[in-house]
């Protein structure tokens, strides 16, 4: 399925379940695709819910902008207009770079959105304010290998340094999504992430160290907006979201419920997706109840 978002424009999804139940749009993070929530869609249509993951735009299958359009500003205005495509007001669980095009779109949206675009908010280890060491560790990560890989077991190897708390999978069928085989600058073929380079620069200029203060005010503003139930999701041992920034955030923020989950670092979802899924499904289980 795809949303058309922008004349010309379109984001690319897959969903899980019945169109009838009450949707949740899943929000990966930062290079990533759609594929990374394939666990957790398939548990959420079990347990009743629509789910609807979406590729952001630049990555995945979504279009890349020819002028590099991808400041959080874009992403959440894709958001806000897929939003009022669902008959019923989705739930929205973004990871990193999801969550806080969540946090935009619905605490920023303004008078041209006088009502909530959403039911409620989960923040997968992400907060106004986050470590700049753990923030430049993805930087790092998504600036290597910019010119690709020789084999999917030379992209796996990658992904294991970068994540060494995690056991490598068995096999390479899900790393594949996220990469595409095209010639390289030899005309040999090549495993490129599936995602556009030029986001780099747009993401370094905009959240380096020096416009850290700066977007942490706006994204405390834009947290303390928020009138739906909110939830954040701490990885026990993330480098992003420490226990101090969990705490200044929620210090901050008293409305918003909090869960860490232990052994997962930034990658949640990732790393232990039985007890992050469980999670969200309790918490978006309590919100139906109240809001019935």
């Amino acid at each position: 399925m795809k949303f058309k978002t922008e004349p010309g424009f379109f984001i690319h999804a897959d969903a899980w379940g019945d169109p009838q139940n009450p949707p949740v749009l899943l929000l990966h993070g930062g290079g990533q695709t759609r594929h990374s929530w394939g666990d957790t869609a398939t548990v959420l249509a079990d347990a009743g819910w629509y789910a609807v993951a979406l590729d952001a735009r630049g990555h995945g299958d979504s279009d890349w902008s020819d002028k590099a359009n991808y400041s959080i500003d874009y992403l959440a205005s894709d958001l806000r207009t897929i939003c009022a495509t669902f008959d019923r007001k989705p739930a929205l669980v973004g990871a990193s770079m999801g969550g806080m095009t969540a946090l935009v779109a619905e605490g920023e949206r303004g008078p041209s959105y006088p009502e909530p675009i959403c039911s409620a908010i989960v923040l997968v280890d992400i907060a106004p304010r986050n470590e700049q060491k753990g923030i430049e560790r993805i930087f790092a990560f998504m600036s290597q290998n910019l010119d690709g890989f020789a084999t999917l077991d030379e992209a796996a190897e990658a992904v294991a340094a970068y994540l060494p708390n995690r056991p490598r999978p068995s096999d390479n069928s899900r790393l594949e999504k996220n990469l595409r085989l095209r010639p390289g600058p030899n005309g040999n073929q090549r495993y490129y992430w599936h995602w556009d380079p030029n986001m780099l620069t747009i993401w370094r200029h905009s959240t380096g160290p020096d416009k850290q203060t700066d977007n942490a005010n706006r994204l405390y503003q834009a947290a303390r907006s928020l009138t739906v139930p909110t939830l954040i999701v701490r990885g026990g041992i993330s480098d992003v979201v420490s226990e101090k920034v969990m705490a200044e955030f929620l210090n901050a923020v008293p409305h918003v419920q909090s869960i860490s989950v232990a052994d997962a670092g930034h990658m949640v979802a990732g790393d232990s997706n039985h007890a992050f899924t469980r999670a969200v499904i309790d918490f978006l289980s309590g919100v139906s109840e109240v809001s019935k």
